[in-house]
């Protein structure tokens, strides 16, 4: 059994690794970043380290919405790089078998696809796992927008 940390965006339930988060925060002020990648929110101030926020909403082309006191920041610690991410809840935990990680079905293609690394369903309930090294690669789209033009 692999521990999760689960987050609710737009209605859905993700997991991620909890040997990737460092912490969830709530999310306070966030300082904007010229010319960033349009889901780089900017940046904030977690615990005396400057990190980037990267809204989950608008990486996975969902409606932004206004944050209220139930959206939180996940801080992400890769190895290589910390991230914050902008989630509407996180506030729950919990333990996977790594058996009941299922792969994406093959109709999930191209970006959407990419992001998840496999669909669990624990006690009727669906639970979309990410795929943090393809969520966090923000120069993919522009290399995939040049190649198409």
């Amino acid at each position: 059994m692999e521990p999760f940390i689960l987050f609710e965006l737009a209605g859905t339930t993700y997991g991620v690794r909890s040997e990737f988060v460092q912490q969830i925060e709530m999310i306070d002020d966030v300082a904007s970043v010229p010319n960033a990648h349009p889901a780089v929110e900017g940046v904030v101030l977690v615990r005396g380290q400057v990190i980037p926020a990267l809204n989950l909403r608008t990486r996975f082309g969902f409606d932004k919405v206004e944050r209220n006191l139930r959206s939180r920041l996940v801080v992400i610690n890769n190895g290589s790089r910390v991230v914050g991410l902008v989630v509407d809840t996180a506030r729950e935990f919990i333990k996977i078998a790594p058996e009941s990680i299922e792969p994406p079905p093959e109709a999930l293609t191209g970006l959407s696809g990419k992001y998840l690394e496999g669909i669990a369903s624990i006690n009727e309930r669906m639970i979309l796992v990410l795929n943090l090294d393809a969520v966090l690669d923000l120069d993919y789209e522009v290399e995939a927008a040049l190649e198409t033009t």
